[in-house]
């Protein structure tokens, strides 16, 4: 398989602790980043966790957004073209 130089930029300490974690484990990072962006491809889906606590008001709001989202609430369904899209959106 062909390679590639992927350039990012990191923070230099996140980098170190993430390179010295998959030392750990008995893998380089470029493994590690390989296998997430195999993972990105696969499942198009990004997933984010936080260090600490949200602000209060933050989490609020993102259960809201949550619970709107499990209940199909403000959520629009899929168009399959621009035109049927503008239809609804002027409705």
């Amino acid at each position: 398989m062909a390679k590639t130089t992927l350039n990012i930029k990191a923070d230099v300490e996140v980098k170190k602790r993430a390179q010295r974690t998959a030392r750990e484990l008995g893998m380089p990072l470029s493994t590690v980043i390989n296998a997430y962006l195999k993972q990105f491809i696969r499942t198009k889906e990004v997933h984010f966790s936080v260090e600490g606590k949200l602000k209060p008001e933050v989490k609020k709001h993102l259960d809201r957004l949550h619970e709107e989202a499990l209940t199909g609430k403000n959520i629009s369904h899929v168009f399959d073209s621009y035109e049927k899209a503008v239809r609804y959106l002027n409705s």
